[in-house]
């Protein structure tokens, strides 16, 4: 596929005597232009007929790639030894499981910590993030239709999300952590694998378990439902892979072919008749449904075999994932015997077929230092081109084929030959990979914030609560047609000038001469009523009691030359305190100073300079 190597440094001369880092080119793997040359391009092949030329090593033949779907034949030319980009969340957590969206678009993360995070899956950069669960999600899975997702975490609990990610049901599947989950080949029901030994069928529509699948001994790691057939294969803790009838909940037979706990089983996409299945003995086994036994065992590992993950196009290229890091991919129709080791026969090539061992397979290529810690998910991209891995190490990374000329580059990297090896030879700088690892964390961190931008609530604007009023602040719909004026300038035409006080928007009663209203009814001026039983009847009542006479409500001073109507008590004459910031002859009083400025004052005047 075409794509833009990282450009570590750019950005002009230096300035002011330093180094201007600017940001670099984000790598871009567009299969576009390869995909629409390869359908120009493309005419009926038959025996014999001419292929068109061969690719050489060479950059002037990357624009003759040909994507996988143009060489179903040949899976060599598709193994992923080239590593694309590191994928990391600002927070940092385990990713449990990586999957791909059915239209490829986007790689969808699922963390320990309960979230989803979707990644470009061009750009591999950081699109959105949301919090799906509470708990650790152990499993995801697309239907067939592409219509629906489903996820189950850590506590048991399973929930439906739409392609949009809208969650409309949340069901209680089990007890004990789901490790796995997988749809019907009708999306019409699908099948959960937990740590309480069992399996169980539910209805998707309705939400409910249908039957339970019971017969291992120990934890239920790992479950797939055949892509085409009524079959479901689980593996389990207790060594065990078992073949089961959806429909009876009868259990066909029993594999005993590994000899540790099952990590993951899998059926193959393509033609459907063989079986994958991985365990932490440091093996993995490939059975063929039609003779109900192991026909390859996959060898190379050196530690435990975590995680599996076949070619959805190729049907001989299977990739794997180790506790340790490393990730091998390996060609079922080539041993690849390495020297010292006996070469076994194709079990199909054998005269006795049901009792000959099984062929052994070495991989095609290895990846020593793909992951540092352990890989829990792998998954292929829909056209076959790129492979997503998720580790322990909190990383989520891009594989896929390296480009005409760039093989000998690509095999001296730090994830073939470790770090320490890639130093020594000049290929990969530790103070350089700091730098670009900083910068993809900043650029990361960055597409976080600009994605996490539309998610936010929007800020509650200050003003009036009442809108259709003129006049009130953060209004700007005119009320009538007619606009509100504009703001006044203080000190100028009618505005007072700060500090002071505004005029009121009515005379008060009683001032320029105006006659003092009525009394209001039921008050005689001659008898003023008693505060006290008013008191009295507000706190039975559970209202605050009002002020005793000759006090005002706290922060209320009456206005200049106010007339208090009769009935009413004078009000009482606010003392100048230090919180109102005069002074006993009613001037204003500066602050006092801080004992920083203080000290600063003294340092001046030649004081307190030396210190003990």
């Amino acid at each position: 596929m075409a794509y833009e190597p990282r450009g570590d440094h750019g950005g002009g001369p230096p300035q002011d005597g330093g180094y201007v880092r600017a940001r670099g080119r984000r790598p871009v793997t567009d299969y576009g232009s390869t995909m629409a040359r390869w359908m120009r391009d493309r005419q009926p092949r038959f025996r014999g007929s001419f292929a068109g030329e061969l690719e050489r090593p060479s950059a002037s033949y990357i624009v003759d790639m040909l994507p996988p779907l143009a060489r179903v034949t040949d899976a060599a030319d598709t193994v992923p030894t080239k590593h694309l980009h590191s994928s990391l969340n600002k927070i940092k957590h385990p990713v449990n499981v990586v999957r791909w969206t059915p239209d490829g678009r986007r790689l969808l993360t699922a963390s320990s910590s309960g979230e989803f995070t979707l990644w470009n899956g061009t750009g591999f950069n950081f699109e959105t993030i949301m919090q799906a669960h509470d708990v650790a999600i152990r499993a995801l899975a697309y239907s067939h239709s592409d219509d629906w997702l489903i996820s189950a975490d850590h506590d048991g609990i399973i929930k439906y999300w739409q392609p949009n990610f809208n969650n409309v049901q949340v069901i209680q599947g089990h007890h004990d952590p789901i490790r796995d989950i997988a749809f019907s080949p009708s999306d019409s029901k699908f099948v959960t694998a937990s740590d309480d030994s069992t399996l169980k069928i539910f209805d998707f529509a309705g939400g409910v378990a249908e039957s339970t699948l019971q017969g291992h001994g120990w934890d239920a790691k790992s479950c797939d439902w055949h892509p085409t057939k009524g079959l479901i294969v689980s593996g389990s803790k207790d060594h065990l892979v078992k073949l089961w009838d959806p429909r009876t909940q009868r259990c066909l037979t029993t594999l005993h072919g590994h000899k540790n706990n099952i990590t993951k089983t899998l059926f193959e996409r393509v033609m459907g008749n063989c079986l994958a299945t991985s365990a932490r003995d440091q093996t993995a086994r490939i059975f063929d449904l039609r003779m109900m036994r192991d026909i390859c065992l996959i060898k190379g590992h050196e530690k435990d075999i975590s995680t599996l993950a076949w070619h959805p196009i190729h049907s001989n290229l299977l990739s794997t994932g180790g506790n340790d890091g490393s990730l091998h991919h390996y060609l079922l129709d080539e041993p690849n015997t390495p020297a010292g080791q006996p070469s076994t026969t194709a079990v199909y090539e054998s005269s006795d077929p049901l009792s000959a061992p099984a062929q052994g397979i070495w991989p095609v290529h290895k990846l020593p230092f793909a992951h540092d810690f352990a890989i829990w998910s792998l998954d292929w991209h829909p056209l076959g081109h790129i492979l997503a891995s998720g580790s322990n190490d909190r990383i989520t990374r891009f594989w896929s084929r390296a480009r005409p000329g760039e093989a000998t580059d690509v095999f001296q990297d730090r994830y073939h030959i470790g770090e320490a090896a890639a130093e020594a030879q000049g290929t990969w700088d530790r103070r350089g990979g700091r730098r670009q690892r900083q910068e993809e964390e900043e650029m990361e961190a960055e597409d976080e914030m600009e994605g996490l931008v539309d998610q936010k609530m929007p800020l509650r604007q200050s003003g009036s609560a009442f809108p259709g009023l003129p006049g009130l602040p953060g209004l700007t719909l005119p009320a009538n047609g007619v606009p509100p004026p504009p703001p006044q300038i203080p000190g100028v035409g009618g505005m007072p000038a700060p500090g002071a006080v505004p005029p009121f928007p009515f005379p008060p009663p009683g001032a320029n001469g105006m006659a003092p209203p009525p009394p209001l009814p039921g008050l005689d001026p001659n008898n003023p009523a008693d505060f006290a039983k008013i008191a009295e009847m507000m706190q039975k009542a559970g209202l605050p009691p009002p002020p005793p006479p000759g006090m005002l409500p706290p922060g209320f001073i009456p206005p200049p030359n106010f007339a208090v109507p009769p009935g009413f008590p004078p009000p009482p004459q606010v003392p100048m305190s230090a919180d109102t910031g005069f002074d006993s002859n009613g001037r204003r009083r500066a602050p006092l100073p801080s004992q920083e400025e203080s000290l600063r004052m003294e340092q001046k005047r030649g004081h307190y300079t030396r210190v003990r």
